[in-house]
């Protein structure tokens, strides 16, 4: 079967691996769409420290069931489409005896330290599996990135009486700005590309800031009333932006952190004290997510068409990372049609 294969930083092409061999306790899954995400361009770009060479990428998943070597969930048979957590838990670390198994200790993430599903056909425990038969293929496919915004809007415990201003929007802070409208919170995104930005507004997003034209500390100040925003959700990972995100938040706010800064971040530590602060990391996605955003998506309360900006068949995947690679700002959601 064909895949895309990473080789090497830099270096991806099509190749033929053998086909997974069904065990008992697993379910073949023919993969019919993978979404890309800005860990799958740090991949090809070797940036990423948890993948070594060769890899294959691909963690946001529709798929079709093919073979059921198990019993199904609820709701699920063969023929029916599907998306899935590709995450793995160990069951026994201090995350998961927490019942909080989406930080586990030994996660292995689909396409990340283990191959992912860039490719025709993969087989996976039938319990990370989720029925939506009412989605599409590009709706399945936007699951697993909205989850993540999700579980992070989750960790912020964001309320109608919050404003909450969320630092990027790619895909995983447009699960940020739509899990805060869908809590009834005012919501601010921030980015430096207008046309992020008109997104992020059709995602839920009150007011847009682009803070390459106008001053952040001074919008943020107009647009609460003085007081900074209650919750600050930083999804770029930038020490500008990490910095940023503790400088601007309301006395006694909250900050979550989503994406990692590629270099260590230098704080004025006396605002997490003087500001008495709530500063959370927030990592993957629980099952709670997925059956919410997958609400989200039946109820057509996400801009689905706009914020796809790219659908191309396997063949065509790496010339794409390497244009995706030279001009990252010029490309918006991108899936991958198997």
């Amino acid at each position: 079967m064909k895949a895309l294969v990473l080789h090497n930083p830099g270096q991806a092409s099509i190749q033929s691996v053998p086909e997974p061999v069904p065990q008992p306790g697993s379910i073949l899954l023919r993969v019919r769409m993978v979404g890309l995400c800005g860990s799958d361009l740090n991949s090809y770009r070797g940036k990423n420290p948890l993948v070594h060479y060769p890899r294959i990428p691909g963690h946001e998943i529709a798929a079709t069931i093919v073979e059921a070597h198990s019993s199904l969930p609820p709701g699920l048979a063969v023929d029916s489409n599907v998306t899935l957590s590709p995450y793995t838990n160990c069951g026994h670390c201090a995350a998961c005896l927490r019942a909080r198994p989406n930080a586990c200790a030994n996660n292995q993430t689909l396409g990340v330290q283990r191959d992912g599903a860039l490719t025709e056909f993969i087989t996976v425990p039938p319990e990370k599996l989720f029925a939506a038969p009412a989605l599409t293929l590009k709706e399945l496919c936007l699951v697993e990135p909205l989850t993540v915004g999700f579980h992070a809007s989750a960790r912020a415990r964001i309320s109608a009486a919050d404003k909450v201003a969320v630092f990027g929007c790619g895909g995983v802070g447009l699960g940020a700005i739509a899990a805060s409208h869908f809590a009834g919170a005012t919501t601010i995104a921030i980015d430096l590309a207008d046309e992020k930005l008109a997104i992020a507004q059709k995602a839920g997003a009150t007011h847009a800031i682009n803070s390459s034209r106008h001053s952040l500390h001074d919008q943020l100040l107009a647009l609460t009333d003085g007081r900074g925003p209650d919750v600050i959700i930083e999804a770029i990972g930038t020490p500008e932006t990490f910095r940023a995100a503790v400088e601007e938040v309301a006395f006694t706010g909250r900050v979550v952190y989503i994406g990692y800064a590629k270099e260590p971040v230098a704080y004025e530590t006396r605002l997490f004290v003087q500001k008495e602060l709530d500063i959370l990391g927030s990592r993957n996605a629980l099952p709670a997510d997925f059956h919410t955003v997958i609400r989200v998506l039946e109820q057509k309360k996400f801009p689905v068409d706009a914020a796809v900006g790219h659908i191309v068949p396997l063949d065509q995947a790496p010339q794409l990372l390497a244009n995706w690679s030279a001009r990252p700002s010029s490309f918006a959601k991108i899936m991958v049609q198997l």
